[in-house]
């Protein structure tokens, strides 16, 4: 149907030339928040409130709660409205690849990795991109989170027309520790090296 798949085209191409032609984006534009299906709602506050250390601001119902840090209304919403009991998506499914969290230094993302590991979590990957440093993960429910700090701008890497120039190398986990304050009580050295053996693979990409 040649009609049919003209006129797709045609909105492609219209579509296509109102982004390339129109103003960019207020700069001050951000992404809000992140709001999760989850199968357990106490399970999902554990990790978010009780590992990671977000605070809830409030519940609604008995199927949401909404986190965040700073006293903001909220960065992450959890609920089990659609979702009680369930499951994952399988592997090939659309969705979310990962959150990500943005911590303001290396210190506070050592403060984060030292949480995970008190709580025995282990990590998908570490990697450095250049433009930040980054620890990968798991939620309780299998939704890829992602915790990392940014480089100052000026130390982004580019290339010699100046375009950015991401990279994805291992990240020095020791390097980043030692950067951080003294271990919470009970931190043991076993549960740093559960979380480190956790770094596979070692890259993941931005």
């Amino acid at each position: 149907m040649a009609g049919g798949e003209d006129g797709a085209d045609g909105r492609r191409a219209e579509r296509g030339g109102a982004a390339g032609t129109g103003s960019p984006i207020d700069p001050q534009v951000a992404i809000g928040h992140v709001h999760l299906k989850v199968a357990d709602l106490e399970r999902a506050l554990d990790f978010y409130h009780g590992v990671l250390g977000f605070e809830v601001t409030q519940r609604y119902g008995r199927g949401a709660a909404f986190l965040s840090a700073g006293g903001y209304h909220h960065h992450i919403g959890l609920n089990t409205w659609e979702s009680e009991g369930g499951g994952p998506p399988p592997p090939g499914s659309t969705g979310l690849y990962h959150l990500a969290i943005r911590y303001p230094g290396r210190g506070a993302l050592a403060d984060a990795l030292r949480r995970l590991a008190a709580a025995g979590i282990e990590l998908d990957g570490a990697s450095d991109h250049g433009v930040s440093e980054a620890l990968y993960l798991r939620d309780p429910d299998g939704n890829g989170v992602e915790l990392y700090r940014d480089r100052p701008r000026e130390e982004w890497p580019r290339t010699a027309d100046g375009e950015l120039a991401m990279v994805t190398r291992p990240l020095d986990v020791d390097a980043l520790l030692r950067g951080a304050c003294d271990p919470p009580a009970g931190l043991g050295t076993s549960a740093l090296q559960r979380s480190k053996a956790g770094l596979n693979p070692p890259e993941a990409p931005p």
